[in-house]
């Protein structure tokens, strides 16, 4: 009875580590109509902040930014990173220009802050 028991524990946590370890068959930024990879005209690169470096953070913030059609940032999303690197990576993010479209997208901006600058 016991062996039973282990065997369908067994099994269980096998199909329930499979399914998690699956990847799913797409993202939403990839299904989206919306996510487009539109060419930057004005590129600002963040600040490093004063007290991250000081406290040597480092690693990468992501952040989405919806551009309006003439190529302007209109609202900023974060996706992820340090809170201390975030609100300069969302600064530079407003003040960068994107080539003109028809209409408006969404797109997905990555800054690797390293210890000396961001990238």
């Amino acid at each position: 009875m016991k062996l039973r028991v282990g065997l369908i524990g067994l099994a269980l946590a096998l199909l329930l580590g499979e399914s998690l370890a699956l990847s799913p068959k797409g993202s939403a930024q990839e299904n989206s109509a919306e996510a487009t990879k539109r060419k930057v005209r004005v590129r600002m690169v963040p600040a490093y902040p004063a007290l991250a470096r000081q406290l040597k953070v480092t690693g990468k913030v992501k952040i989405e930014a919806t551009v309006t059609a003439d190529g302007h940032v209109t609202s900023t999303r974060v996706i992820g990173g340090s809170p201390l690197l975030v609100d300069s990576a969302i600064d530079a993010v407003k003040k960068w220009r994107f080539e003109a479209t028809p209409k408006e997208t969404t797109e997905i901006v990555e800054f690797e802050f390293d210890g000396r600058i961001a990238k």
